[in-house]
């Protein structure tokens, strides 16, 4: 999730949280803090909730997998895994020593 998209969630969350607010208590934090609901900055505040709204709806249709390709974020290391590693089935590759495995196919060829 990158930097615009969080700020936005926070920006959503702060709306969320003024709007029940208001609808338990009667109670417009915002408006209480930036001098009533006609004032410039209480204005401001609400627009600037509103264009988060808008914003943060892109986070509602995204997939797990556009999630692994944000540039912000480390990739899934789930993603490049080999499945077969966690069968009984599946072979599990030795990458600690590439000379010894090269060695022990060789003796398995010299072998038959």
């Amino acid at each position: 999730m990158g930097t615009i998209s969080r700020i936005a969630l926070a920006l959503v969350i702060i709306g969320a949280l003024n709007w029940g607010l208001i609808g338990l208590f009667q109670f417009d934090l915002v408006a209480t803090l930036f001098g009533g609901q006609d004032s410039l900055l209480a204005r401001v505040v609400y627009t600037l909730v509103g264009i988060s709204g808008i914003i943060s709806l892109g986070l509602l249709f995204r997939t797990d997998e556009d999630e692994a390709y944000v540039a912000d974020s480390e990739p899934d290391p789930d993603l490049y895994t080999n499945p077969n590693l966690r069968t009984e089935f599946g072979e599990e590759p030795d990458f600690s020593d590439p000379a010894g495995r090269r060695r022990r196919e060789t003796d398995d060829d010299s072998g038959r």
